[in-house]
């Protein structure tokens, strides 16, 4: 008996040990993180920064930096989601800067936007940071990404849900249609795609047009619009064909067909047309199945064509509301959370 007591204590001194090893902190750091994305993380103190013609808010008190970009959602760094995100974060061991990109608040969406994550990486605290972006946000991450002092400075990006192929992704939201293959896309990336736009057009007329069109279907997917394309000019109708077209064939020109302005600035986020051999930091793609604003082929590509992508596929993620439903989408998760931590840990 006395030896079997023995046996247990050294065993429990051994699970002790190892959970107090740098992978057994990790581990616990992973599930304390995954719990706190699938319910209501604890609230983290933030202070605002400013930093140049910038501002953001930092989460959290101590740890590492981790610089959370925002998608494009109208609320910016204080959506609850991404608030949420920053919480369970802090939780994990980071401090997290959200700066406040104009671009993806207004949903002006544009390549000039990696100029502000840029200037948000380089006067970020400490020597190194990680990067993590939602959504539309990883272009813009990645083009600062492609900035030699940047690429110094981030250690590891994460990217939830990005896209890839400009065109490709166009072609999605208007016809449904991703590699021959037709899914129900979500209505939002059109809307947004619109409303981004507009103002490019020259055609004043037509960019007041439009922006009305495109508010009216986001607040209602079912609202008529006859009354404002009717008295649209021809750049606005060339946006609408765009638009109204259910051909996947067709995609290719009608892009081609759009007014300058927009043309130019799909070529410029296109991520796809960038050569991405030189890509310095560690890249993880966490991307669902389910996801019907930017199809996870996207993700995929994106993984693939960076030196170091690591890809966390999941059955479901909702585009970019980061949890997990059933075991193994938990697993999947939970690797990319860990690889996060180690991240973490190397940054000291």
């Amino acid at each position: 008996m006395r030896r079997a007591g023995l046996i247990v204590v050294a065993l429990l001194l051994v699970a002790i040990l190892g959970l107090l090893s740098p992978p057994g902190r990790r581990a616990i750091d992973t599930a304390r993180l995954m719990v706190a994305l699938a319910g209501s993380p604890a609230p983290a103190a933030v202070r605002s920064m400013t930093y140049g013609g910038g501002r953001a808010d930092l989460h959290g008190e101590r740890g590492p930096v981790l610089v959370l970009l925002p998608g494009a959602a109208i609320a910016g760094k204080d959506d609850p989601r991404l608030v949420r995100f920053a919480a369970a974060l802090v939780g994990a061991g980071w401090r997290v800067m959200v700066p406040d990109l104009a671009g993806a608040k207004a949903l002006t969406l544009s390549a000039a936007d990696a100029a502000e994550v840029a200037e948000a990486v380089r006067r970020a605290p400490g020597n190194k940071v990680a990067l993590a972006a939602i959504s539309y946000a990883a272009v813009p991450a990645v083009l600062a990404g492609l900035e030699p002092d940047v690429a110094a400075k981030v250690a590891v990006m994460v990217a939830v849900g990005p896209p890839y192929d400009a065109r490709r992704v166009i072609g999605f939201f208007t016809t449904g249609f991703w590699r021959g293959k037709r899914l129900e896309p979500n209505a939002y990336g059109k809307w947004v795609f619109v409303l981004s736009n507009a103002r490019r057009l020259t055609d004043s007329g037509d960019r007041i047009l439009l922006e009305a069109v495109a508010r009216r279907r986001m607040a209602d997917l079912g609202a008529a619009i006859g009354d404002l394309t009717g008295r649209l000019g021809p750049q606005g109708r060339a946006v609408m064909a765009l638009l109204d077209n259910a051909d996947p064939a067709r995609v290719p020109e009608l892009i081609d067909g759009l007014p300058p302005g927009i043309g130019d600035e799909i070529s410029r986020l296109d991520l796809a047309a960038r050569d991405l051999s030189g890509f310095a930091p560690e890249v993880l793609v966490i991307h669902g199945d389910d996801d019907r604003i930017v199809p996870v082929g996207e993700g995929e590509a994106l993984a693939a064509a960076v030196p170091r992508g690591r890809l966390y596929r999941l059955g479901n993620l909702a585009h970019a509301d980061l949890g997990a439903s059933g075991l193994a989408d938990a697993a999947t998760l939970g690797r990319a959370v860990y690889r996060l931590l180690e991240w973490r840990d190397r940054m000291g």
